[in-house]
């Protein structure tokens, strides 16, 4: 039970992340109230990555952010497991 509501958090914070990139597509989307709000979650956590340089001026800092992201799920779900807390 809680290791399918820790993934299920997970699984909505990428997809907030990765709604919040192709909000850059279209131009005044950060304006609006679900932008502000999305840049409010997910811009500390994207701001971590942004050593990456662009490569001919395409950032790969939020696609690191996400692979990333996925590790610390992964990582904390197999301790979560090993202390018996998966709910199994």
């Amino acid at each position: 039970m809680l290791l399918s509501i820790i993934q299920g958090l997970f699984q909505l914070y990428s997809l907030a992340i990765l709604i919040f990139v192709l909000m850059s597509w279209f131009p005044g989307a950060y304006e609006t109230k679900l932008g502000e709000f999305l840049a409010r979650i997910c811009e500390p956590y994207l701001s971590l990555f942004n050593f990456i340089p662009p490569i001919f001026g395409i950032s790969f800092a939020p696609w690191v952010a996400l692979i990333a992201l996925e590790f610390i799920e992964n990582g904390l779900l197999y301790l979560l497991a090993m202390l018996g807390l998966g709910g199994f």
